[in-house]
């Protein structure tokens, strides 16, 4: 069984708390939200990934050919709230990913709760969101999503959801 303590170290190197967003017409506020947090090693480490994926007790692993590693990666709200979060708020972490985690732990918290459902709190998710992360690469900039919101039609007015 691994040391907590090395998850929450190996995470502080080679893991990522994220969430990306993507136009979906068929929802009612134009967006998804999809919160992801993954470690990512070299290939030759698969076993130590295994012992990930068994340390938490959920997610999946898959192979990437563009940078030659494997990912275990844990996408389901409620794993994340239930086994991921509660991991880094027992053993937390100490450098530059505890800002981000912070984030990431209250958007799912956000998303366990519907709140993403409104235009409201889906703009605060994405301001959230686009703080974590800074150096990472996004499909869409914030202005652009702020602006499908925006222009998304609503029984209310957007201040008053």
């Amino acid at each position: 069984m691994l040391d907590p303590w090395y998850v929450t170290g190996l995470t502080e190197g080679e893991g990522s708390f994220s969430v990306s967003f993507t136009l979906r017409d068929r929802f009612k506020v134009g967006i998804e939200t999809r919160p992801s947090f993954s470690i990512s090693l070299n290939r030759r480490d698969l076993e130590l990934i295994k012992e990930i994926q068994k340390f938490f007790g959920c997610g999946g692993i898959r192979f990437s050919r563009k940078d030659n590693c494997y990912k275990f990666e844990v996408r389901s709200v409620g794993d994340l709230v239930r086994r991921i979060i509660p991991h880094f708020e027992n053993y937390p972490l100490q450098g530059s990913k505890a800002k981000s985690f912070e984030g990431f732990k209250k958007i799912c918290k956000m998303l366990r709760a519907n709140l993403h459902l409104s235009p409201v709190h889906l703009r605060e998710i994405i301001e959230i969101a686009y703080e974590m992360n800074l150096s990472g690469k996004r499909r869409y900039n914030k202005e652009d999503l702020l602006r499908v919101l925006a222009t998304r039609r609503y029984s209310l007015p957007l201040t008053e959801r």
